[in-house]
Order: structure tokens, then sequence, then C-alpha cells
């Protein structure tokens, strides 16, 4: 068993070290800091953060004032809000003038689980990716998500980054170096290639190593920059292995299933598979059930290779 950690606990933890060195970072929330984490920053640096209380589009559009005036903004909710309630701010307020501000969101997808469709985010990176000038990320674990944070600060321009809710396992190391609009290949392989982002990454890992047992040699590439995605290491992957499977918590449609494939398509055509939530809007449930009922599992994958692999020949 992997060791779990929080990922929304790195991220208020990087904050505070982020905020002793910069004077200029300041976060936002909107009455939800005790669950997204915000709140380790607002004991450390109180006159630098600013509850909104269940106003989102007010923060959003504070948030870029005060990045307009000079400010590094971190803006933060469940990811459900943060974009569907906010979009015509992200359109008009942030992403238009390509102002500072960092959205990072947490509850992500629907391991939220027993709070139900209201509160599963599962179009959110299809918006975000919408969203001309914004970089989205989808971490993996609480490790890539220090050094994600710590990118986005030292990046001029809007940020959408997508956290979980439930603790995750560690898939990287502590050496572990986060390269923004980089893959990480996880595992090499010949036979298929599972790319994958998020809480998907440890389920391919999973996945790869069972396919190995029953001869299928499986890369594993870890995609944490949804935009700019990585269509080096896509194209590398089509040309090399010949299969592509995604793996994400999202709708099938405008997330990493659909960006991969755009990329497999204009530049190396080959059988393609996609592991994710179908046309549907998911009911309560606990995260594990819920995501075994949606064809989110590492059986999922592992049945998904074998009939894209087979499709080769």
């Amino acid at each position: 068993m992997r060791e779990l950690s929080s990922t929304r606990e790195a991220y208020g933890k990087t904050l505070v070290a982020l905020g002793k060195e910069n004077p200029d970072i300041v976060v936002l929330d909107a009455d939800l800091s005790r669950s997204t984490m915000t709140r380790i920053f607002a004991l450390e640096f109180p006159q630098r953060f600013f509850d909104c209380g269940i106003a989102e589009q007010n923060m959003m559009s504070i948030s870029a004032g005060l990045a307009a005036s000079g400010k590094i903004v971190f803006a933060s909710s469940f990811a459900i809000f943060a974009t569907a309630r906010c979009f015509d701010q992200l359109r008009m307020s942030i992403a238009q003038p390509r102002l500072n501000v960092k959205v990072v969101a947490t509850h992500g997808g629907i391991s939220v689980g027993e709070d139900g469709f209201s509160h599963h985010a599962i179009e959110d990176l299809s918006l975000a990716c919408s969203l001309p000038g914004f970089t989205v990320v989808v971490p993996a674990d609480a490790i890539e998500v220090a050094q994600v944070v710590r990118a986005a600060a030292a990046t001029p321009g809007p940020f959408y980054v997508r956290l979980s809710r439930p603790k995750t396992p560690l898939v990287y190391h502590n050496g572990y170096q986060f390269v923004l609009g980089k893959a990480v290949t996880m595992r090499q392989g010949s036979d298929g290639t599972i790319i994958a982002n998020g809480i998907m990454v440890a389920r391919a890992l999973e996945a790869a190593k069972d396919l190995s047992h029953q001869g299928i040699d499986c890369r594993v590439l870890s995609m944490p920059t949804l935009k700019p995605l990585d269509k080096e290491a896509v194209t590398l992957a089509a040309k090399e292995t010949g299969a592509i499977v995604t793996a994400e918590e999202h709708l099938e449609q405008g997330g990493l299933g659909s960006r991969v494939a755009r990329v497999v398509v204009q530049h190396q055509a080959v059988p393609m598979a996609f592991v994710a939530i179908k046309d549907v809007y998911v009911k309560s449930g606990t995260p594990e059930d819920l995501l075994q009922r949606h064809g989110l599992t590492a059986a999922d994958i592992e049945r998904a290779v074998k009939s894209t692999v087979a499709r080769k020949k």
C-alpha cells in the first residue's frame, strides 16, 4: 500500500512558505478555508488573507483587482464553485486581461463522494482549458502539489490547479522535479501507453504492474500539465508503443482524453481508449464506490489497455 498524503494540506503549507518568501503573495477564499487549507496561511498572515464569504464570483473579481495592482493572488474554493459558478468572472476579469491569478481548487472530481453531484466537479477541466491564456495543472500527489504551487507563483498569468478531497497515494519520491508543460515517464513499456493525471496516476501504475504479469509491457505517463499539453511525449508514446489509453477523473469530453486525442490524430494516429466518466452526472456515494461504479479503477484501465493493444493487430 502506497503512503497516503493530503494534497490540500500540501497546498496550505506551501502557501505559508511562499508567503514568508514574498510579501506580494495574497490569498483569498470563499468561506471554505478549513476545507481548502488556506486557513494555514490565514493564521500566519492574517493581513494578506481575505475571506470573501459565500460569494465566489465576487472573490474572483477581487482577485483580479489585486492582481492588477501587482499582487500574486491565490484564490481557492471547491472546484465546482471555482469554475462553474465563476466562469463569467474567470473569462471576463482574469482570462481576457491575462491577470496573475492562481485559482487552486480542491474537491475535484467524484472522489468528493457523499456530497453528491452538486459538489462533483466533472466539467471543471474542460471549462478551464477553454479559457485562452490559462495554464491548467492536475497534480498526482502531495509532493507534486508543493512544486506546482511554487511554479504557479513564479510563472506570470492565470492558472487553474485542481486538487482532491481525500488523501491520495504518493506516486513520486522526494527528489522529483516538476517541470511545467512536461509529462513524466513513470514506467517504461513498449506494448501500449497509459496517460493519466490526478488520482488516476496511482491507478494507472497499478494497472501496468498487473498487465506486466499478463505479458503486456505498458508505459505509464503522468500528465500533470493539461494545458499546455506535452505534445512531444504523446507523439513519441504513440510512435513507440502504438496504442494509448487515457485515464482521468473527469467527463470523457473536453478533458485529458480529448486533448491527447487531438495530438494523436494530428501527429501519429494509433488506436485509443478513454477511461473517464461517461455522459452522466454522478449520484452520491463513497468515493471508492463511485470510482468503481463509473469505471475509474485499475481493473477498468487494464481492460481498456487489453482491448486497445488488441486493435493494433
